[in-house]
């Protein structure tokens, strides 16, 4: 839209089925969206508008609500599916408190698919090979490149935490300050954005899938979560005398409901499931622990102000208004159930059957279209609409023959 037509208030509508699209640009029969397609308003958000720092001309971005035209939110939204559950929450006088972590890799540009990514050269003129984690010096090769990542952040207002190469080959890091959660699914959003964006500037390749390299960590977006009072601020899972509250052990209960249930919103794509069953510190259960990174759900070494609850369960590939409404809403549902919680465990354990997650989109897809839970908290519309796009997305991957296919199974007699 022209900087005139957006300040003149003109609206922009847009069609209820393109909120279903599916990544490969088809839809899924019109019945999941209204067989009429008719249109939706977006609205954008008036502290969502933002100046793009690196781009030569001048444009904007304004994240929008999606709106049915008679002004309620489309329950197709993953963004309005977010501000409900954050209401829900506020009708109880409380209020989510999230922060998230992302991953992802920088690679050198990938103009053959079939080939696998590769580290970018760096300054130095020699591509990583993987001995760089968590070091101060690893990410010196990209200087240019991420030093205008954080001046971009800074232009839009992204406050980050900390910054940290992580253990796979040009594989990096940030946290995000905790704060409101729709205030942090916006800024993952626009993070997201603004590193494909200024990797495109510096002929770069920013990729955040969950497992983009073989034998090598994938990449997550761990999602903190407390919850306050309303008013006072109060840390609601910590009483006065700094001790777990029964409303924490209802919240990780309500998680471990519905990770099961909600792991084809956490992991939504077939790559995803490389990145769950090849674990390397990437849970594929819903166990709960105290600072035991094998745990679907950590609970971080705090003070007791502090105490939250970890879900690593989500990848880079999550939409983040999804997987952060998809994890408060299970902790909400606790909450209210006063669903208690199986016993931590620490050290090296065996996964429960009752606590093991689906280990492949076709079983995390069949898993969500038996949950009561997920229509009951989301809505059957929206439900049904995202399994038959991701459905969508699973039967164009079985239309594929892959290389492993052809180099190991053609010579079987």
């Amino acid at each position: 839209m022209t900087a005139e037509g957006f300040l003149e208030g003109r609206r922009l509508q847009l069609a209820r089925g393109v909120l279903l699209q599916c990544i490969m640009g088809g839809y899924p029969p019109a019945r999941f969206y209204g067989s009429d397609d008719g249109d939706l308003a977006l609205v954008a958000d008036p502290a969502q508008i933002h100046r793009l720092p690196w781009s030569d001309e001048p444009r904007a971005m304004a994240i929008c609500d999606a709106d049915e035209l008679s002004g309620e939110s489309s329950s197709l939204s993953t963004r309005g599916q977010l501000k409900a559950v954050i209401a829900r929450y506020a009708a109880h006088g409380l209020a989510p408190v999230v922060a998230t972590e992302l991953e992802f890799f920088v690679f050198a540009p990938n103009t053959d698919p079939t080939q696998p990514f590769r580290p970018p050269v760096g300054l130095d003129g020699r591509r990583e090979d993987g001995q760089s984690a968590f070091s101060v010096s690893s990410n010196n090769g990209l200087r240019p490149f991420f030093s205008e990542v954080y001046k971009c952040m800074a232009a839009l207002g992204l406050p980050r935490d900390t910054f940290m190469h992580e253990m796979g080959v040009s594989q990096f890091e940030i946290n995000l300050l905790h704060g409101d959660p729709l205030l942090l699914a916006d800024q993952t959003f626009l993070f997201k954005h603004l590193l494909k964006e200024l990797a495109l500037k510096h002929g770069l390749s920013v990729v955040c899938m969950a497992k983009p390299l073989a034998h090598t960590p994938g990449s997550s977006m761990h999602i903190h979560q407390s919850i306050v009072e309303i008013g006072s601020g109060k840390n609601v899972f910590t009483d006065s005398n700094g001790e777990p509250t029964a409303m924490f052990r209802h919240f990780i209960g309500g998680q471990q409901a519905g990770l099961a249930d909600f792991t084809a919103l956490f992991a939504p794509n077939v790559n995803s499931y490389q990145r769950l069953c090849h674990p390397y510190a990437s849970p594929n259960n819903a166990c709960w622990s105290h600072d035991n990174r094998a745990a679907g759900l950590r609970i971080p070494a705090s003070s007791p102000a502090a105490r939250r609850v970890e879900n690593r369960l989500p990848g880079a590939d999550a939409n983040p208004y999804l997987a952060i409404a998809a994890s408060l809403a299970a902790g909400l549902h606790g909450i209210e159930q006063e669903l208690e919680p199986s016993a931590a465990i620490q050290g090296e354990f065996a996964v429960p059957d009752n606590l093991a997650l689906p280990c492949t989109l076709h079983a995390a897809l069949e898993r969500l279209k038996r949950s009561q839970l997920a229509r009951e908290l989301f809505g059957a519309e929206f439900i049904e609409g995202y399994i038959a796009s991701k459905t969508m997305e699973l039967t164009s991957f079985f239309d594929e023959i892959t290389p492993w296919e052809r180099r190991v199974l053609a010579a079987q007699a």
